[in-house]
């Protein structure tokens, strides 16, 4: 007691202990009111994320797409088409990411125009996308892209301003310095070959600040490309953005990006809900440790290995908010939602200083961010340009013989191409909810490769700036332009003089014509990032393009990520959305085409148009794979020829070997479909590729291969020769690859592909007896179902079989006799049904394929026995029935 008395002595002390007292207490009790608001205002934002979940849940209903052609690129995916009034489908969706406050240029978001009425004669552009629900009914395809007059923008955004605008908003890629002439132009002579530093000449777009800064290595000369040509790096070295080593598989915090699995079987019989539980073999067990964390992948990857059964995969992740912007005409500003009003923009300006900008969340995990809109178009520095925001462009009349007389230089409008902005602006053609998206920030980084040979000039440059001013910077490691020994002078010298500019652009030039097969495998040998992303030299890119593809890479290394495909028009080069729901297929004998998913199928399910569809068969000019998952696959089939078939043989490859093939509807790149190849094949192009095709059923199809060769045969007829498959086959065994019955069971079971054409019982029309099978002879008698010996197949190669011995006329005496059925030969051949194409009325017979004149299977009446004779198409006894037919 006498120490506290000494202590408290003085009204100083206690009036000191009273103030330290009062302190502590006032900030245990901000604290705990700091808390309480922060419970709030998070209940409210979970509400409102249900709320934009629910108004977002919307279908969209397209007719179905044709099956597709005879060629690897048939023709474009579907068209979409516009909703009526009230209703439905829209030519675009707003995007909520801002490129406000950059240091470059004016606050801007993205924006795209209303709908003018096209040129007298040329198809009807796209309606605006609208909420309100209603009936949908179809209407003609529709083009995106919108003049800057006619503005279409709901109620909440702010009205358009009128007039281009004063400056180009300088976004997270860099923006097309604005100048008076078109970059499309080459360098002059005497720049050409200046330093790299130089200051660039007044009628280029000024290259990417992050490049200019200092950007990654130039691709060595060395023996990985020794064979192939010289690369030649355009640039200062590539940009090392800080980040944290993306290729561990998904860790803690993936949740975050990770989407629900939205599981679907599409047969013959229609939809039902998946059932299978194959797992993959190279995907999984061949893949490191490193690349998988049991904690988050565990069960979501557990759904994935089910590969064939999964047709769509939900991508919403996390609930988002509504979306609360819509295009007006360029350079309006869109108001978003309150306190969000800056975040896009920001991301923007974190994608230009790298991921190092990003923390990552305690514990070590990736944080994640909204879909970066990084456009160095939003501004267009001419607004008025022809083909401006992808509209199409209509030939002078005194230009009309000068266009036809170029059309031959890339088969498709290059009159028209010429006169297009190499950097023209696109209407963003994302479904809506894309720009909401989450993905990790810790990406992996790719080499984008374009092949080409003999390209249009301006098509050329406008793939690179659309890469270029559409793509996070700290995302892009290099872009490759392999050239496969271009004849055209400006795709040597000139082509590497304006390249020089953007420091990411290195140029492969190869010393002999290898194809589009070989030449793309010399870009992917020199490559430098994780991911290898293919584009063909004729295509644009659109916003937000690359982020879903890589994030779905990430997701797993065993994932082939494909983009969306939208159509540039061959004739007045606009750019068309397309249908949504769509996936790549292939028709006998290996067709590839587009098909829809069917309507009750989407409605059932509750597909989202940012669902991500499963793909049994990829286009194959564009799509991202992991360059390491890519040489374990082996890459192609080296023994594949110039160009043909090589989307076949990955596709088999990926899904039989145990990855993944997807459509990424938030991807979205357009291409120009042309009905031909401009430039020549090293041998005929057809027999190029069905030789191609070929190797890939002998390797794939197993005891399938059939249906190819009955649908091609031709090519049996021909004896092709399809060189050399012991590496192939031997790769096969290697990597553990399924069967192409699971193939057929598990990813495409909506094929028609029975294995052979009738079968059953073999009757005689005019007896209604049957053909039996006594030790090797034949006989004929009083029909049986349960009699195994008077079961026969007719199969693709037209062979009436049973066993292992097929039935084949002995000699030209006109006796029958039973021979081995190993090997295909003309004499074991029959034609029956709609076989007999030439001689219709002969449809019910069987005609024997090598007797001349024509020789047909016919009944003794007398005798009771078997024989062929001269084919009669009114004699009952040379017509038969199988018990069962699968196929015409």
């Amino acid at each position: 007691m006498h120490k506290l008395r000494k202590l408290f002595r003085g009204s100083g002390r206690a009036l000191a202990f009273v103030f330290v007292a009062s302190v502590v207490w006032l900030l245990f009790d901000m604290a705990a009111l700091r808390l309480s608001f922060g419970d709030a205002a998070g209940q409210r934002a979970l509400a409102a994320a249900g709320r934009g979940q629910r108004e977002r849940g919307r279908l969209w209903r397209g007719s179905p797409g044709p099956a597709g052609g005879g060629r690897r690129d048939p023709g474009p995916p579907r068209a979409a088409a516009p909703r009526g009034p009230g209703g439905g489908r829209a030519a675009e969706s707003a995007t909520a990411a801002a490129a406000e406050g950059s240091p470059a240029g004016g606050a801007a978001r993205r924006a795209a125009s209303g709908t003018a009425g096209p040129p007298p004669g040329s198809p009807q552009p796209s309606a605006a996308r609208g909420r309100a629900g209603g009936s949908l009914r179809p209407a003609a395809p529709r083009r995106d892209g919108r003049p800057p007059a006619a503005a279409a923008a709901r109620s909440d955004v702010a009205p358009a301003a009128s007039g281009p605008p004063a400056r180009a908003a300088r976004t997270a890629a860099g923006a097309v310095a604005s100048t008076a002439r078109l970059p499309g132009a080459p360098p002059s002579t005497a720049s050409a070959g200046g330093p790299r530093d130089r200051a660039l000449s007044p009628d280029l777009p000024a290259p990417e600040p992050a490049e200019q800064a200092g950007a990654g290595a130039a691709v060595p000369e060395g023996a990985a490309h020794a064979a192939h040509g010289s690369l030649a790096p355009s640039g200062s070295p590539a940009h090392r953005a800080s980040r944290a080593p993306w290729h561990r598989g998904a860790r803690a915090g993936e949740a975050a990006a990770s989407p629900e699995k939205h599981f679907v079987l599409i047969g013959k019989a229609g939809a039902k809900p998946s059932s299978s539980t194959a797992a993959p073999s190279l995907g999984s067990d061949a893949v490191p440790n490193s690349w998988r964390s049991p904690e988050a992948r565990g069960a979501q990857e557990l759904a994935a290995t089910r590969l064939g059964t999964t047709l769509a995969t939900s991508t919403t992740g996390r609930a988002a908010p509504p979306r609360s912007s819509a295009r007006g005409s360029p350079g309006a500003a869109a108001a978003g939602p309150a306190g969000d009003a800056g975040g896009a923009a920001e991301q923007g300006r974190q994608g230009v200083a790298g991921s190092s900008s990003r923390t990552a969340r305690p514990g070590g995990s990736p944080g994640t961010h909204r879909v970066l809109a990084v456009d160095a178009t939003l501004a267009p520095r001419d607004p008025q340009a022809p083909g401006q925001f992808g509209h199409p462009v209509a030939v002078p009349d005194d230009k009309q013989e000068e266009a036809k007389s170029r059309w031959k230089e890339g088969n498709f409008n290059v009159y028209l191409s010429d006169l297009i902005p190499v950097d023209r602006a696109v209407a963003d053609t994302r479904p809506a909810g894309c720009s909401e998206q989450r993905v990790h920030d810790d990406l992996p980084t790719t080499t984008i490769i374009m092949c080409f040979v003999d390209e249009v000039w301006s098509t050329l440059l406008r793939s690179v700036h659309s890469v270029l001013s559409r793509s996070p910077p700290h995302l892009v490691k290099e872009i490759i332009l392999v050239d496969d020994f271009s004849t055209k002078e400006y795709l040597k010298e000139k082509l590497d003089a304006y390249m020089s500019q953007f420091p990411k652009v290195k140029i492969l030039h190869l010393k002999e014509r290898h194809g589009l097969i070989r030449a793309r495998l010399a870009g992917a040998q020199v490559a430098k990032g994780d991911v290898l992303t293919f584009l063909d030299s004729h295509v644009e890119c659109n916003v937000g393009w690359l982020e879903p593809l890589l994030e779905r890479v990430r997701l797993s290394r065993a994932k082939v990520a494909c983009p969306v495909i939208e159509v540039i028009s061959d004739k007045d080069m606009s750019y068309m959305t397309v249908d949504n729901f769509q996936r790549g297929i292939f028709t006998w004998p290996m067709n590839f085409g587009w098909r829809q998913i069917p309507q009750e199928v989407i409605e059932k399910n509750k597909i989202k148009e940012t669902d991500i569809i499963r793909c049994p068969v990829m286009a194959g000019g564009l799509f991202s794979i992991d360059k390491k998952y890519f040489f374990e696959l082996g890459t192609y089939d080296s023994g594949l020829d110039v160009w043909g078939g090589e989307n076949m043989e990955i596709s088999f490859k990926v899904w039989m070997c145990g990855g993944e093939i997807e459509i990424i509807p938030c991807s979205r790149v357009g291409h120009i479909f042309r009905n031909d190849n401009p430039y020549s094949f090293l041998k005929d192009r057809i027999r190029t590729v069905e030789r191609n095709l070929a190797r890939v059923a002998e390797v794939w199809l197993d005891e399938y291969k059939e249906l190819f060769y009955g649908h091609a045969y031709h090519l049996v007829l021909r004896r092709l020769d399809v060189g050399d498959l012991t590496q192939q086959i031997a790769l096969r065994k290697k990597l553990q690859c399924r069967s192409f019955r699971w193939y057929l069971e598990n990813i495409y079971p909506d094929l028609e592909a029975p294995l052979v054409k009738a079968s059953g019982l073999l009757v005689n029309i005019a007896t209604a007896r049957c053909i039996t099978v006594e030790n090797t002879t034949l006989a004929f008698q009083t029909c049986d179902v349960n009699n195994e010996d008077q079961k026969f197949n007719y199969t693709w190669l037209r062979l009436l079989r049973h066993g292992d011995l097929c039935i084949a006329p002995a000699g030209t005496t006109g006796v029958l006799e039973l021979r081995p059925c190993a090997g295909w030969e003309s004499s074991l051949a029959w034609q029956h049904s709609s076989l007999a194409a030439a001689r219709p009325e002969l449809a019910d017979h069987l005609v024997s394929e090598h007797l001349q004149p024509p020789a047909c299977l016919e009944v003794d009446p007398s005798l009771q026995a078997l024989r062929v004779s001269a084919c009669n198409s009114a004699n009952p006894y040379q017509k038969w029935q199988f018990g069962n037919y699968y196929a015409d």
